[in-house]
């Protein structure tokens, strides 16, 4: 390891202050564009460290962007603080137990990541001021991960013009690189709309919507076979026309998440699905309505940022956990089964460790394992400007995404040190791309020779708004 870094120190500097924020917006989870308390937790903090700070970013209430520093090359640090629909759970322990009975909670770890983001922002600015060095450092808090596609809406809106490089992290289980792989996803209503009749007097007058939405649910399911290996297609009923079994019911509406490799494939594959929607609708004769709800692009990956990153991470080690996280760790696995555990180690190229309850290192970047993707509304932004991201070791080797485990590991001191580890990386690369002229240059010819290859097209249509929540009067 290296001589401590002067990001380090500033990092050090504000870190007790942001690991009350990540606890706060830990305790109030809100979900996809409905995060305006966590949201004003971060504008508080963002003007209480100096930053100047302009809200509403792209017209989003729950958008913010705080800015830094004077001339020089514009660094975006990325955050985000949405949580996931019934995922609420008690902190702290190792079993079931939802502290809101169906409430929503933090699993997915974002509570951290835009407080590890903004902590990793505030030390930035720090030593900015410090050095006297020209640049700027901006954080933006960014909503709606979670299905919402905030970023892209934001792309669109052109927030991210003049940014020459932008960097993120996620918590995880492994400490790594990411390696830029994800899956474009496009989120489609399809809303059936029949004629509803008395299912027992007069069931030949019904046109039924649930039944074009179960025939639609076949004809995907038969798709299957013939899409590209790497695709993905999942569903889920908004409307399932009511709960009446003697009434043919007159409306239907269903929800399609399309995923592929690529922007053109996913493109390609959202016109099947909807022909099959069409042949539903013709065999069931009701009306089909399709409109796109979000949606967002594969990752673009940056070899130069990609390789600051692993050379910041190596610097640092890996997160120094104690054993008192470990033996905490060790009851969260108890709550797995050995596939859980073992798929971990395999998606990251290696065989599985015994009695190795944390990652307490760095992944090579050599180390790859087989393509598990989901996807992210970060991928935007790395096809608007160069883009690297971290992943760093928050739970339990084998946590699984988006879980109770995961939300009850939130707030563990385990979770604040790789919060601190994260904030430390990124600081350390945007120092990096601050003072060194010719990784910038670098890492802008590669983003350059990417979209030369294949130019970004938004994967949202023009005419799409982002499907905001009105503020709840608490928030007032």
């Amino acid at each position: 390891m290296q001589n401590s870094d002067p990001i380090w120190d500033h990092v050090e500097t504000h870190r007790a202050d942001l690991i009350e924020l990540s606890d706060r917006v830990w305790g109030m989870p809100e979900l996809l564009y409905g995060e305006y308390r966590s949201c004003a937790e971060h504008v508080a903090v963002l003007r209480d460290k100096g930053f100047a700070v302009h809200e509403e970013v792209a017209g989003i209430p729950t958008a913010v962007m705080g800015e830094a520093g004077e001339g020089g090359p514009v660094i975006a640090i990325l955050g985000e603080y949405d949580a996931l629909p019934g995922l609420s759970q008690v902190a702290g322990i190792a079993e079931p137990q939802p502290a809101d009975a169906g409430g929503a909670g933090h699993g997915c770890g974002h509570n951290l990541l835009g407080s590890a983001a903004l902590l990793a922002a505030c030390a930035l600015k720090d030593w900015l001021a410090e050095t006297g060095t020209p640049g700027r450092v901006r954080y933006y808090g960014c909503p709606a991960e979670e299905g919402g596609a905030a970023k892209a809406f934001m792309v669109r809106d052109g927030a991210f013009d003049d940014v020459d490089a932008a960097i993120t992290w996620h918590p995880a289980t492994m400490t790594k690189v990411d390696e830029a792989q994800s899956l474009a996803n496009t989120r489609m209503d399809f809303t059936f709309t029949g004629r509803a009749s008395h299912a027992a007097a007069a069931p030949h007058l019904g046109r039924s919507a649930l039944d074009a939405a179960e025939l639609m649910s076949v004809g995907v399911n038969y798709l299957r076979e013939h899409v590209p290996q790497e695709s993905r297609i999942h569903y889920a009923y908004l409307d399932a026309g009511g709960t009446a079994p003697n009434v043919v019911q007159g409306r239907a509406k269903v929800r399609y998440a399309i995923r592929s490799t690529s922007l053109p494939g996913m493109l390609a594959l959202n016109e099947r699905v909807k022909k099959i929607a069409h042949g539903a609708a013709m065999m069931t004769e009701t009306q089909v309505d399709i409109s796109i709800m979000s949606a967002v692009s594969n990752m673009l990956g940056n070899t130069p940022l990609e390789e600051a990153m692993q050379t910041a991470m190596d610097d640092l080690g890996g997160v120094d956990f104690d054993d008192a996280d470990r033996a905490y760790a060790a009851k969260i696995q108890g709550t797995l089964t050995a596939e859980d555990i073992a798929a971990t180690y395999r998606a990251n190229g290696m065989d599985v460790r015994a009695d190795e309850p944390l990652c307490d290192y760095v992944v090579p970047r050599e180390m790859r394992g087989p393509k598990m993707m989901g996807s992210t509304d970060v991928a935007d932004v790395s096809w608007k400007v160069p883009t690297v991201q971290a992943r760093v070791s928050t739970v339990a080797i084998g946590t699984p995404g988006h879980s109770w485990q995961i939300t009850a590991q939130g707030k563990s001191p385990a979770a604040h040190k790789g919060m601190t580890y994260a904030a430390k990386v990124m600081g350390v690369v945007g120092r990096m791309l601050l003072t060194d002229e010719v990784l910038l240059a670098r890492a802008k010819k590669d983003h350059a020779e990417r979209l030369a290859r294949e130019p970004y097209v938004c994967p949202i249509p023009e005419d799409v708004r982002p499907p905001l929540v009105p503020r709840p009067e608490a928030a007032e």
